[in-house]
């Protein structure tokens, strides 16, 4: 465990942090100096990415180093540790902000209460507003409620996925170029040149209500296929 004093600027971000999720990974770094992946999980939070960024968001720099061994698997894991107050950035003090319900329905106008990555259109309560662009990337800068295409509508399910890929880009944990995530798939599913830096292209579908008998039908013949349901659809795809 570290037992270095924590830099008085990243303090003062620290006592003004109220959001219980964010606070129990601050209140650990304080007390111990590091956490691990493994120590979110046993305080009940199974998406430690999703922690660190609620601190990111409060302005406060996280670094997420891979050198501790669980004593539970044997293999390496995360850790999280304060990082260089250097690399604060003015604005985010206060983190992220809560939109409006009048600005969640003139999205839900917008796009038609459709899923951002799979345009499914869902009802408007299991869509939530989502920068496309990640907040830790834009900062303040990002809030821009005259301008709708600055941000899109997910489901829960692909917000988790987006922010562990997110928070995994060396983009977002270094470089933090705005133009760099406009063309990632996770900011503009639309039009994108890569996914997190990687030379990737996906296409997410869904089968609802009466379309479900034809993804049961595709399933059985890939497992008759002795193939995935994903290595079927490119092979028919692909003609």
């Amino acid at each position: 465990m570290s037992n270095q004093p924590v830099d008085p600027r990243i303090l003062a971000l620290c006592e003004k942090v109220t959001a219980k999720r964010a606070r129990a990974l601050i209140d650990y770094l304080l007390e111990h100096g590091e956490c691990s992946t493994e120590d979110l999980n046993d305080m009940g939070y199974d998406h430690p990415p999703r922690v660190a960024g609620d601190v990111k968001e409060a302005g406060i720099p996280i670094v997420m180093t891979r050198d501790r061994v669980s004593a539970k698997t044997g293999r390496k894991i995360g850790v999280y540790r304060f990082g260089d107050p250097a690399d604060i950035k003015s604005g985010r003090i206060d983190g992220r902000r809560a939109f409006s319900k009048p600005f969640k329905d003139r999205l839900v106008a917008h796009y038609g209460s459709r899923e951002a990555f799979t345009q499914e259109v869902l009802a408007p309560r299991y869509l939530q507003i989502d920068h496309r662009v990640p907040y830790q990337v834009a900062g303040d800068g990002s809030f821009d409620e005259s301008n709708p295409d600055a941000y899109m509508l997910i489901d829960a399910s692909s917000q988790r996925a987006k922010s562990w890929s997110c928070e995994n880009c060396i983009n977002a944990q270094r470089d933090r170029r705005e133009e760099v995530c406009r063309s990632c798939f996770w900011a503009s599913p639309e039009a994108y040149t890569h996914v997190a830096l990687e030379e990737v292209r996906r296409l997410d579908l869904e089968w609802r209500a009466g379309e479900v008998a034809a993804f049961d039908a595709l399933r059985e013949r890939a497992a008759r296929e002795g193939v995935t349901v994903q290595q079927l659809a490119k092979r028919l795809l692909e003609g």
